[in-house]
């Protein structure tokens, strides 16, 4: 139970859009991430098993080009042949494999004609501040690593999101209690609602890339939606 103490009468949310509950819907399978289309949902998660091909690529590919990010546009349909050179080597057919699998679900999912991907090896919190997207949808997925951070829609202060959001990955002044922060499996697949999502003003999914420990790293994911 959240032992935050009662907000102040400045505090408190007058929006009536905020008002509206939104929650995370989890799953087993690759359908729940539909779940997004439910107005009261701004979270959904597909807590697959991942392969562990796909777990030793990820591996192989941080620990052979440890400062790897790559960013590219693609018309969705044909993702297979545009993902053929993006690799720095042939050797790496699963993460190949999973990738177009992921832009072919994300695109027949949001009817998309064009995707944007972004695959990036990190080794410190890309975005430490809690934060929403200002994009309709989000996927993303931690292949290998510690995954994103995330808060409960009910949890969060939003006053203190964006410039007067805390600076220290560890500190949670104002937005929300330490033991309010949610964590995302390693490989788990997640569609994050965003502020751009008709109707969805004011409840994107709030958010934070984690703290990752000295000497580790993680290999990300993310798809959006094309120009």
């Amino acid at each position: 139970m959240s032992t935050a103490a009662p907000l102040a009468p400045t505090d408190l949310i007058t929006n009536e859009r905020e008002l509206v509950a939104r929650r995370a819907a989890f799953g087993p399978d690759l359908s729940i991430l539909s779940e997004i289309y439910q107005p009261e949902v701004n979270l959904s998660v597909w807590n697959r098993e991942v392969d562990p091909a796909l777990e030793g690529e990820a591996a192989t590919l941080i620990a052979s080009y440890p400062s790897f990010q790559k960013s590219l546009g693609m018309r969705a349909d044909e993702a297979p042949a545009a993902l053929q050179n993006f690799f720095p080597k042939q050797n790496y057919d699963a993460l190949r494999t999973d990738i177009a699998s992921l832009i072919d679900a994300f695109s027949y999912l949001f009817d998309l004609r064009e995707v944007g991907l972004r695959l990036a090896v990190l080794d410190n919190a890309m975005c430490p501040k809690f934060h929403v997207d200002k994009v309709p949808c989000r996927l993303i997925t931690t292949y290998t690593g510690v995954a994103t951070e995330w808060l409960p829609h009910d949890r969060v202060n939003r006053r203190f999101l964006g410039p007067n959001s805390p600076s220290i990955v560890g500190a949670q002044p104002g937005i929300c209690e330490s033991g309010d922060i949610e964590i995302l499996e390693t490989g788990a697949v997640a569609l994050l609602k965003g502020e751009s999502w008709e109707g969805n003003e004011g409840c994107g999914l709030v958010h934070r890339s984690p703290s990752i420990a000295e000497g580790r790293k993680r290999l990300l994911l993310t798809i959006d939606f094309g120009s």
